[in-house]
């Protein structure tokens, strides 16, 4: 039931109702009511896709059959609920997003006290739970549920307490991908002094993430350019990643954040034991950068929860993904792609370089993600002569290179990623790779 990151699939299809009151039940009896010292409270926030407020109703009566208490915080980021799921004192959190998902899904993420995400047995546990008996409660013991009305200002404060750099004199176009951050985020960068042209910021339901956003940068480079803008920052539909894009319209992805905030935390001490945590999709140009200038690399399975259980393991400072996942657990308990933005922008600021001159500290090898369609991506990742086309396309780039094959958490996809010397090498490679997976399991 649970994939890389919580619950999702197409909504009233595989994400129904039903299912959604369902979890919400059995999150409510695992994570809350382990302590029966107080009624267990829950903040419950979505993005702003159209299904969004038919799974919140049905998550917000599921938790209060179970007798806790809902405060609804409304269409915010998923790092928002991570934060006032802390800031409350709350039991647990619940957030209504797909990320970068196409508008038609929608997902369910569960956050613990704290705002913590939750490791692979909560989740089973929970999953166990949702085919379990119990008994309801009535009068008084039900549920009550409010709108939790300074919710965004809270979040917004939070976010401009953690930047110890005005970004005044930066003029910054961000592309809220018509969804959770549309309000927030722009709020945030104003308040910490930068000029602020936020575009794809009137979400309706229907439009998130189309054509817009960290997956579609296309019109965030024009806008750049157009505006004659210092950066441009992208966010996905939840708002949990950050991507960004310089001056002349180049983009920046999150190994080259992570390599100018790894840089800045190590300058200033507060990058703990010189270390920086991130996944195996992280690019090799990535490690060459931090090597030579002697901070450590530690990486973990593809997913910021494994980013993040490292972080918290070794107790560290800093981690994140290629994708725009960054996590400071210093202000927050998961990847906040604002933070992360307001965090990079602060480094322009401070320095007074360009984003392209601090980007350049990471050379990205040449890296082509394919993403091939299979109908069993067990089926297709298990394959002899898959495992066959990987073992000698790793021959073939030796330490040159890298080859990756992984299935999507979130997506019926097995992804093929290569590095290679040159783009060519790198796209043949990944092609050939991408063939024999679609011969291995076809739709």
């Amino acid at each position: 039931m649970f994939g890389t990151d919580g619950v999702r699939g197409r909504a009233n299809h595989d994400l129904t109702p039903e299912l959604a009151l369902s979890l919400a039940v059995a999150g409510a009896h695992v994570l809350a009511e382990r302590d029966a010292s107080h009624r267990p409270v829950a903040v419950v926030g979505r993005d702003p896709r159209a299904s969004g407020e038919m799974l919140e109703a049905a998550v917000v009566a599921g938790l209060a059959s179970a007798g806790a208490d809902v405060l609804r915080v409304g269409v915010l980021p998923t790092p928002a609920v991570a934060y006032l799921v802390a800031d409350t004192g709350a039991d647990l959190g619940v957030m209504l997003s797909a990320s970068h998902n196409p508008m038609p899904d929608n997902g369910i993420k569960l956050f613990a006290s704290g705002g913590h995400k939750l490791p692979d047995e909560i989740e089973d546990e929970i999953e166990r739970a949702t085919s379990q008996s119990w008994t309801r409660p009535t009068g008084a013991d039900v549920g009550r549920v409010r709108d939790l009305r300074d919710a965004a200002e809270r979040y917004v404060r939070h976010l401009d307490g953690s930047v110890s750099h005005r970004l005044d004199g930066l003029r910054v176009v961000v592309d809220c991908a018509n969804g959770a951050a549309w309000q927030a985020g722009p709020e945030a960068y104003r308040r910490a002094g930068a000029e602020v042209i936020a575009i794809h910021a009137d979400p309706d339901g229907l439009n998130i993430n189309d054509g817009c956003g960290s997956t579609h940068m296309e019109s965030l480079r024009k806008s750049v350019t157009s505006h004659g803008a210092d950066v441009g920052i992208a966010h996905d539909g939840d708002a949990d990643r950050c991507l960004a894009v310089t001056a002349d319209g180049s983009d920046v992805d999150g190994d080259q954040i992570m390599g100018i905030l790894a840089i800045a935390a190590k300058e200033s001490g507060t990058l703990t034991r010189d270390t920086l945590v991130t996944t195996v999709m992280s690019n090799l140009g990535l490690h060459l950068a931090m090597r030579e200038r002697d901070i450590t690399v530690i990486t973990t399975a593809v997913g910021d929860r494994y980013v993040l259980d490292e972080l918290r393991g070794r107790g560290l400072s800093l981690g994140g993904e290629q994708s725009g996942h960054v996590v400071m657990p210093r202000h927050a308990t998961t990847g906040d792609g604002v933070l992360t933005g307001l965090h990079l922008l602060a480094r322009m600021a401070s320095t007074g370089e360009p984003l392209s001159a601090l980007a350049s500290v990471v050379r990205r090898l040449p890296q082509v993600l394919v993403n091939v369609a299979v109908a069993n991506k067990s089926a297709a990742v298990s394959a002899n002569d898959v495992r066959v086309a990987i073992r000698e396309a790793k021959a073939e780039l030796g330490d040159t290179g890298r080859v990756l094959l992984r299935p999507s958490g979130t997506e019926p996809l097995v992804r093929v990623m290569v590095e290679a010397p040159t783009e060519e090498q790198a796209n043949a490679v990944a092609g050939r790779i991408a063939d024999v997976v679609t011969t291995a399991s076809p739709i």
